[in-house]
């Protein structure tokens, strides 16, 4: 499969995270802003006052953040990726003829 001249070659320390790692970041991140969800919750059933609405706020914004956070994408790269061959060096250099044979015509 040949590739063509257009198609950059990038190093893998400009890699970005692989999408199933980037998932399960971001799957962690919920399932833990959603258990914060539930303390919210419970604290808001055994407290009373103003320290009850406090909960009872936090678990109403809560899901919304943790949405935005889970469905914001994969992280944004600082600079675009450097390549490591550019398309100048992709030729194959001609190989060394001996000297007794003639040079062939182009």
């Amino acid at each position: 499969m040949a590739r063509s001249p257009a198609t950059p070659i990038y190093r893998i320390t400009t890699a970005r995270k692989s999408v199933p790692a980037d998932q399960a970041t971001r799957v962690r991140g919920y399932v833990i802003s959603m258990s914060i969800r539930i303390v919210c919750f419970v604290l808001a059933l055994a407290t009373t006052g103003v320290l009850r609405w406090i909960f009872v706020t936090g678990a109403l914004i809560i899901p919304y953040l943790a949405v935005v956070y889970a469905n914001g994408g994969r992280e944004p790269t600082q600079d675009a990726p450097e390549t490591f061959v550019t398309g100048a060096d992709r030729a194959l250099p001609r190989p060394a003829l001996p000297p007794d044979q003639p040079t062939p015509s182009s």
